[in-house]
């Protein structure tokens, strides 16, 4: 048990915990503006969007503005009822009177000498102010918004980048159904429950997470959703005691964008995140920063943890009711033994589940530009392990089956092996001749691959370096990489390649 050792990183370790709080830019806050006097300056069209949405955040917004100064998008404001809140116009400039009881002040200024008197003038009267496009004069400034009431996302780049502040929030947008907002105004309505019922602690955020999962998957809450989250309440306050789980995912080859929502949503709400050594630290780094993080990774020729021991810990967290993430490079059901994982933790009555990840052969084929199957080279690709456990070749490859010039093959690990690998193919009847790609740490910043003959296989590998996670693939569908310049395909890495031509 004694590589149990390498499971405790040195928190100052950059793979450790991150830091608890980074340096902010803004501290982001949210203002209650229910029934609160808002002041809005000004009849431009910048001026009605930022009464519309103060209206709509349940303010009472009062416009100082003479209809000289209305213009048409102001107007229209003005004509519709709100959704929220009120918004009334006074046939007025402002005054160092307008700011009385006020909890914000907004303003669209036509020059730097009115926009330095009105925030002069807010700061005097105590009230927080905002001069619309010119943030040398606020106190705050306005996010980009992401509305999934009462989910509401605020989004800043400083004044930096507003541009790509909107890119952002399109992003997230993507990413929270619609239908996220039924589900809050569903926690809303059994919230109280929830704290009469459930005990702080492993109770309640049992219900949350679970709760949680259903919000970010499913569709709008229907009229059962209710009855079902309140006996699911039941269910955990008569159990006394939330069992663990655990969640076997697949970490993709490398590169956070690769990289599941399933998979990231599974790592946010992990209480411990047991990952192998091949897991990018950008992949980490999405994890919730509560979450305890073990290295337990297996790598040829290193000290490592056995998979016996991996085992022993995620039985022993998840019996402590804990919600432990297996994180594995690639896919968890591609040569990362999660079958022994699998049966282990049935064995022992915990629930597991299975996401699965972009494996590393699809990778090496967008990283090359190829397609696995095209159909008139390959009409079938096998994936092969390229040792056992015993370091070498497994004794049980059919290699006359392997020499098929109409398939793809790709060899998972095969580093060490490849003059061996090469060298069976050869034996069997693939000719020397036959196309390889060879790539290894796929879709990462330092990504290096090359492309020959079997022939050359060997010596492709060496330049690469047989220490280095390696991948091989042998077929005629990697033809056209033998050209001296290859295409670099985006991965979501900005990767350095190294160009190994026949």
């Amino acid at each position: 048990m004694a590589a149990l050792s390498l499971t405790t990183p040195d928190p100052a370790e950059r793979r450790g915990r991150s830091q608890r709080i980074e340096a902010l830019a803004t501290l982001p806050v949210f203002f209650d503006l229910t029934g609160k006097r808002v002041v809005m300056a000004g009849g431009s069209a910048a001026a009605a969007w930022k009464a519309e949405l103060l209206a709509a955040a349940g303010a009472d917004v009062v416009l100082y503005a003479p209809s000289g100064e209305i213009g048409e998008e102001m107007a229209a404001v003005l004509a519709a009822r709100p959704a929220a809140g009120s918004l009334t116009r006074l046939d007025r400039p402002w005054g160092l009177d307008s700011f009385a009881h006020a909890a914000l002040a907004v303003a669209d200024c036509a020059s730097d000498a009115e926009a330095k008197a009105f925030a002069c003038a807010a700061r005097a009267a105590g009230v927080p102010g905002n001069v619309i496009d010119r943030p040398d004069f606020c106190s705050f400034r306005f996010g980009t918004i992401v509305n999934r009431s009462p989910v509401v996302l605020g989004i800043s780049t400083d004044g930096a980048a507003p541009i790509l502040g909107q890119a952002i929030r399109r992003r997230i947008e993507t990413l929270l159904p619609p239908a996220l907002a039924g589900w809050a105004r569903l926690a809303a309505t059994i919230r109280g429950e929830v704290m009469a019922r459930l005990e702080a602690g492993p109770l309640r955020r049992a219900f949350w997470e679970r709760f949680a999962e259903k919000a970010l998957t499913a569709s709008a809450p229907d009229d059962d959703a209710a009855a079902n989250m309140q006996r699911l309440v039941a269910d955990i306050a008569d159990a006394k005691n939330v069992g663990g789980r655990v969640t076997l995912v697949g970490a993709g080859p490398g590169a956070a964008e690769l990289l599941t929502m399933k998979a990231v949503r599974a790592l946010q709400a992990a209480d411990v995140i047991l990952f192998d050594d091949l897991v990018s630290d950008e992949i980490l780094e999405l994890a919730r920063r509560e979450a305890k993080r073990m290295l337990v990774g297996k790598r040829a020729a290193r000290e490592s943890c056995r998979q016996e021991e991996i085992n022993a810990l995620m039985i022993r967290f998840a019996k402590a009711g804990k919600h432990v993430v297996r994180l594995k490079s690639g896919d968890v059901s591609v040569f990362g033994r999660a079958g022994e994982e699998i049966a282990a933790l049935k064995a022992e009555g915990i629930a597991v589940a299975i996401v699965p990840g972009i494996t590393a052969a699809s990778a090496l084929a967008a990283s090359f530009g190829v397609s696995l199957t095209h159909r008139d080279r390959a009409s079938q690709v096998r994936f092969v392990t390229g040792h056992s456990k015993e370091g070498v070749l497994p004794a049980t490859l059919n290699w006359t089956a392997l020499a098929d010039d109409h398939a793809t093959t790709i060899f998972y690990m095969g580093g060490r092996m490849a003059p061996a690998i090469a060298a069976h193919l050869i034996a069997h009847g693939l000719p020397g001749s036959t196309p390889v790609a060879v790539a290894a740490n796929i879709s990462r910043h330092d990504e290096m691959r090359g492309a020959g003959t079997l022939a050359e296989l060997a010596a492709i590998v060496a330049r690469i370096g047989v220490e280095r996670p390696v991948l091989i693939g042998v077929g005629r569908v990697f033809l056209e990489c033998q050209a001296s310049e290859m295409p670099e395909y985006d991965l979501g890495s900005s990767a350095s390649l190294l160009q190994i031509a026949s």
